[in-house]
């Protein structure tokens, strides 16, 4: 496989090499490694993009060795693979247990509609959350990472016919792909524009009720 062609591997880097607030976050951090190189990719591609992922921006920012980064990813093309795939297991992980919460409270669809809402809204638009988005766009470029952003699709579809069916939605796994169309696309044009979140409640209202 290509390794991340901006910085050589290292198999061993001593403590002096690495600054001390990359020390300092290694020590402190209870997160296992592979997370949070993982994590680290994702802020670093919020905020500046995919052309700014190289070995060494990664370590430093996961305080982590330059051949840690290695040993965990032989390639880029699985690092940016696997930090999608990561975030889309946490947000659909979060979002599963928000449906589940609203269907055991027995929520309705004028509810459901005020849920999704008020999850777009409390999410932040951060580094980690811009990431997708840039991944997405660079899987229309790297056929590789197709494969893995139909993967992330798929659970968001599962998750849509699952609330759908809930509801009471007729045709509820054809509409799912639409749902999570309408969803990712307003969430682009929140982000984009700074629309509010009620745009998508609106959306959604149309949508479900028109289908009902």
């Amino acid at each position: 496989m290509t390794r991340m062609s901006s910085e050589p591997a290292a198999p061993v880097i001593s403590p002096a090499a690495i600054s001390p607030a990359a020390t300092s976050a290694a020590v402190t951090s209870p997160l296992p490694t592979r997370q949070r190189i993982i994590g680290a990719v994702l802020r670093i591609i919020g905020r500046d993009g995919i052309a700014a992922v190289t070995n060494r921006r990664i370590a430093k920012e996961a305080g982590v060795s330059l051949g840690s980064v290695t040993y965990h990813f032989a390639s880029q093309h699985e690092l940016l693979r696997e930090s999608l795939l990561h975030f889309v297991r946490e947000e659909t992980r979060r979002l599963t247990e928000l449906a589940d919460a609203g269907q055991a409270d027995g929520v309705d669809i004028d509810g459901a509609a005020a849920l999704a809402a008020q999850v777009a809204g409390g999410t932040a638009f951060d580094s980690e959350h811009i990431a997708p988005f840039e991944l997405y766009v660079q899987a229309g470029r790297d056929e590789r990472l197709r494969e893995a952003a139909a993967e992330c699709f798929a659970a968001y579809d599962r998750l849509a016919a699952q609330i759908l069916i809930a509801l009471g939605v007729p045709d509820a796994e054809r509409l799912a792909a639409t749902t999570v169309a309408l969803v990712t696309g307003l969430q682009l044009r929140r982000l984009a524009t700074g629309s509010p979140a009620e745009d998508l409640t609106d959306a959604l209202l149309l949508l479900v009720r028109g289908s009902a």
